[in-house]
C-alpha cells in the first residue's frame, strides 16, 4: 500500500519519495506500539521501493525527532514478569527492532533522516540507519543509556563506528553528554544544518535532487560504502541483555519510570 496511518506513525509514497512520519506524543518513544507500526512499514518496503528512489523519515512531534526507547513500558513489563521471562522479552524486542532497522539500513533507496530537537538513544539509532541526516539548528544528539547502566541497544554503537570511528563512539557512549548540531556537523554526523522548522522542506528538496540520478548506480554505491555490521550488531544485543539483568539497571529504570519531569530523558 502506498499510504498508511498508524497509531504511532504514518507513511505515503508520492513522486518517487516515501515519507515516514513519526507522531507519537510526547516524543515518539519507541515501545511495542511503535515497533508494531515499524514492522508494518518494513513489510511494505518491498512494494514501496519499486516506485521510489528516496525515503525521508521525520517527526511531527514538536519536542523532537525521537527520545528513544519507551523506558517506562520497559520497566513496567519487566516488573510484571519473572526475571528470566523479562529478559527473554527484552531480547525478543531487540531482535525485532534490529530486523526493522537493518531492513531500512540495507534499503537500495537513498534514505534521509530529517531531525529536529531531541534525537536521543533509540531515536539517534533510528537516524543512524539513514544515509543522510539533515538537522535543524536546535537538534541535539545523545546516548543517555549510561545513566541507566546500559548501552545503546538498537544498533547505535556498530553504526557509529562504521560511519564516524571509535573516537566519536567513546565520547558519546562513555560521557553520556549531548552534541548540538554544530558539533554534529563538525564531526561528520550531520550532512546539512537548516533553520528551525525547515528540516522537512530541506529533506524533500534533497530527495527531489536524488531523483535525477540512476537508481541502480546509487544503490550499488550505497552497498559499497555502507555495509551492515551484522556480527557487531548481534554482539551489541548480547551485551545489552547481559547488562540488563544487573540490579543497577533495575534501579535506574525505576528512577526514570517514577520521575515526574516532563522530559526525564534530558541530560
Amino acid at each position: 500500500m502506498n499510504s498508511f496511518q498508524g497509531v504511532t506513525l504514518s507513511w505515503q509514497l508520492k513522486d518517487g519519495v516515501i515519507e515516514l512520519a513519526l507522531h507519537r506524543e510526547p516524543c515518539n518513544e519507541l515501545g511495542s506500539l511503535s515497533l508494531d507500526d515499524l514492522e508494518k512499514f518494513a513489510a511494505a518496503l518491498d512494494n514501496l521501493e519499486k516506485n521510489a528512489h528516496a525515503l525521508v523519515i521525520s517527526s511531527e512531534v514538536k519536542a523532537g525527532f525521537c527520545a528513544g526507547a519507551d523506558l517506562r513500558e520497559l520497566y513496567n513489563r519487566s516488573q510484571a514478569l519473572e526475571k528470566s521471562a523479562a529478559l527473554r522479552g527484552v531480547r525478543d524486542f531487540l531482535e525485532r527492532i534490529h530486523r526493522v532497522l537493518n531492513r531500512i539500513d540495507g534499503s537500495p533507496l537513498t534514505t534521509i533522516a530529517a531531525v529536529h530537537g531531541v534525537t536521543f538513544g533509540g531515536g539517534f539509532e533510528l537516524a543512524l540507519v539513514c544515509d543522510l541526516i539533515i538537522a535543524d539548528k536546535l537538534a541535539r544528539f545523545c546516548f543517555p543509556e549510561l545513566r541507566l547502566g546500559l548501552i545503546p541497544g538498537f544498533g547505535g554503537i556498530p553504526r557509529l563506528k562504521r560511519d564516524l570511528g571509535n573516537a566519536v563512539v567513546r565520547d558519546l557512549l562513555l560521557t553520556g553528554r549531548s552534541f548540538n548540531v554544530n558539533k554534529a556537523q563538525q564531526i561528520g554526523l550531520v550532512s546539512q544544518v537548516v533553520a528551525e522548522g525547515e528540516v522537512l522542506r530541506a529533506a524533500r528538496a534533497t530527495a527531489a535532487q536524488l531523483g535525477k540520478f540512476d537508481r541502480q548506480t546509487a544503490a550499488a554505491a550505497k552497498r559499497f560504502i555502507k555495509p551492515i555490521p551484522h556480527e557487531e550488531l548481534q554482539r551489541e544485543i548480547d551485551l545489552f541483555c547481559e547488562l540488563f539483568s544487573r540490579p543497577a539497571v533495575e534501579a535506574g529504570l525505576k528512577k526514570f519510570a517514577e520521575s515526574t519531569d516532563a522530559q526525564p530523558y534530558l541530560p
